[in-house]
């Protein structure tokens, strides 16, 4: 009976998908984190991007 106790606190079968688990939902909190710290520079990359993608458009067709 003691052995089959310790073996269920020794068991490590399940531990390494566990941690690339905990790992994979830390990099996604801290992703969110950084995009809502820097979402105006974000807005503004895209909406520069968008700008001159529509002026360029808009140039005659020069090709």
């Amino acid at each position: 009976m003691m052995k089959k106790m310790k073996a269920l606190f020794t068991e490590e079968q399940g531990q390494g998908m566990t941690e690339y688990g905990l790992v994979l939902g830390l990099i996604a909190v801290g992703a969110v984190a950084v995009l809502l710290v820097m979402k105006d520079q974000v807005v503004k990359l895209f909406t520069d991007a968008k700008d001159a993608l529509t002026s360029a458009g808009a140039g005659g067709g020069t090709q």
